[in-house]
């Protein structure tokens, strides 16, 4: 028998859950403000989601998700694997690189909230997953524009000199604002839509795109163009002949095309698309595809693409971007899973999305009648995607591709057997079959969901507090709690930044011989680091056979290089 109750819990779970991440920062008090808060938060409800799947029913959910299921298994095993024999750091790997945190963990806890959400099995739940990206969206939205008209009230550093939402970034946030305005268009083009609503709506996606123009990122642009396309090829498809939607389909894949062009600077749209970040991305994407070549099996760890782009980028990087112009991801999602975990981490990736393109295209192929669920959920899932090709993983942007991966998929196998109208598979309300929600259970699973939260939440949140220390050690300037901040524990994981940092900030401070403590400390820490070679290169007190291991270490690490040693 379905349990209603567990599917309601994972609903709040996963919808308001979802939300809060993408929203949740922390200021003042830590050094990233953006990544460490939204990691806890995601441990918390991804710990969350698995208790209450474990709770009951988990072997019927794998018999009826059979090979998405496997799939993330696989994608798992690859993960462990990456990690088991990466050379990186284990805090690294688990937690991810400071800034980005992509590592075991976050994937980890997005392969459980994906499959929490195959677990709906009313396509009318699904729909408060939209309604936890429309919440998060309209925070956004509203942040947004007061920072158009007012200025920022966050004091945090905005080298970009644009709106960056609660992402960080105006690339993430212009990416999130053209899903959000599509989804939002899904509903304006739906005839059932209310007419007062489809206005709020329209004055929303106005605004909406009012703000992606002020980020400055082509990416929200081209997000919105797609998810507005794809909206309008079902409004057409379900009220117009073959003929014009074949017509509409042939103007919208052109545009596409001449799109694409323009990014790659040719052709008319050139001026409107292509940015010099274009050419970048090429040699960064470039130095993931080598870095993936040479660790086929197993990657190089997870989140450790940053220690091996000097290794894998093209003799081109040199010249553009710049021989000391490094990065830590490869901005393209699938890049990335090739770098760190290889053939099998990319192809279970690649595997997993598939699920969910098949699973679009058959319910499309099912039906003409405009579900805006259905469409919604589609292009939102498009919009990742496209941003996923060209930017960074990152946790308030990666959450909902996952969920939208998960829902598409559930959407799918709920309409399989449903009318040719496309209906939705309904369940009984809970207000009026409350008795039969908790039947059966021994314990609720609230009290679960809230047990599971906690574990995740003990095990996500040592980078955050490790962040905390680390930024009030900065704060009040004092050697000693510096010192403790660079004091390995479970609750204080290092990380590859803090070292560099506080070694450059000793040397600076006329402290040599903390300076060189901490450099050897470093580079035992985490050897296949240039940047740690390097600052032990520099140090005053590194004796000349010092020196001359970390300049053989910085030769292997930058091979192209032809003077590691220069500063500019």
């Amino acid at each position: 028998m379905h349990d209603l109750a567990k599917e309601m819990t994972l609903i709040r779970l996963i919808s308001m859950g979802s939300a809060l991440i993408t929203i949740f920062l922390i200021s003042g008090s830590v050094t990233d403000p953006v990544n460490v808060p939204k990691l806890l938060l995601l441990g918390a409800i991804g710990f969350s989601v698995i208790a209450v799947l474990l709770q009951s029913g988990f072997l019927q959910l794998v018999k009826a998700n059979r090979q998405v299921i496997i799939f993330v298994a696989l994608f798992f095993l690859a993960m462990i694997s990456s990690v088991s024999l990466s050379k990186l750091p284990m805090s690294q790997n688990f937690y991810g690189a400071y800034g980005r945190n992509s590592g075991l963990l976050t994937y980890m806890c997005l392969c459980t909230v994906l499959i929490g959400t195959l677990a709906i099995q009313a396509n009318e739940n699904l729909k408060k997953i939209l309604i936890g990206l429309g919440a998060a969206g309209s925070v956004n939205l509203v942040y947004c524009l007061w920072v158009i008209l007012f200025g920022d009230f966050i004091g945090w550093s905005n080298p970009y000199g644009n709106i960056l939402g609660t992402l960080g970034n105006p690339n993430f946030i212009g990416a999130f604002l053209g899903i959000f305005f599509s989804v939002c268009m899904a509903f304006v083009f739906d005839t059932k839509t209310e007419v007062k609503v489809k206005l709020v709506l329209s004055l929303v996606s106005l605004l909406t795109f009012f703000e992606i123009y002020k980020s400055h990122a082509i990416q929200g642009r081209v997000v919105s163009a797609l998810g507005l396309g794809v909206v309008l090829f079902f409004a057409i498809r379900s009220r117009f002949s073959i003929l014009f939607t074949s017509l509409y389909s042939l103007v919208f894949v052109l545009a596409g095309a001449f799109a694409a062009l323009g990014a790659l600077q040719v052709g008319p749209l050139t001026q409107y698309i292509y940015k010099y970040s274009v050419s970048l991305r090429g040699q960064y994407w470039l130095a993931g595809w080598n870095a993936g070549v040479e660790n086929p099996i197993h990657g190089v760890g997870m989140d450790g693409f940053g220690d091996w782009y000097r290794r894998a980028r093209d003799v081109q990087a040199l010249t553009t971007p710049g021989v000391n112009t490094v990065v830590n991801a490869a901005h393209n999602v699938f890049m990335d899973m090739f770098a760190f975990g290889g053939w099998p981490l990319l192809l279970t990736y690649s595997a997993i999305m598939l699920l969910a393109g098949v699973s679009l295209i058959k319910v499309a192929l099912r039906s003409k009648a405009y579900d805006p669920i259905f469409v919604a959920i589609s292009v939102a899932w498009l919009g990742y995607q496209l941003q996923s090709i060209i930017s960074i993983n990152q946790i308030g942007l990666a959450i909902w591709g996952w969920v939208l991966t998960g829902a598409l998929i559930a959407y799918e196998r709920n309409t399989r057997n449903s009318s040719a109208g496309g209906d939705a598979k309904t369940i009984p309300s809970p207000r009026s079959k409350g008795k039969n929600l908790t039947q059966g259970s021994v314990v609720s699973s609230g009290l679960v969901a809230g047990i599971g939260m906690v574990v995740g939440a003990i095990i996500a949140s040592p980078p955050l507090a490790s962040d905390t220390k680390w930024r009030s050690a900065q704060v009040a300037q004092s050697v000693s709690l510096l010192e403790a901040s660079l004091t390995p524990s479970f609750m204080n994981p290092q990380h590859t930044t803090r070292y560099l940092l506080s070694i450059q900030a000793f040397e600076g401070s006329n402290l040599p011989d903390l300076a060189h403590k901490y450099a050897q400390a470093a580079v035992k820490f985490d050897p296949e680091n240039f940047e740690l070679w390097k600052v032990y290169y520099l140090l005053s007190a590194s004796t000349p056979d010092e020196k001359s291991i970390a300049l053989q270490n910085m030769k292997r690490l930058d091979p192209l290089n032809p003077d590691v040693t220069t500063t500019q």
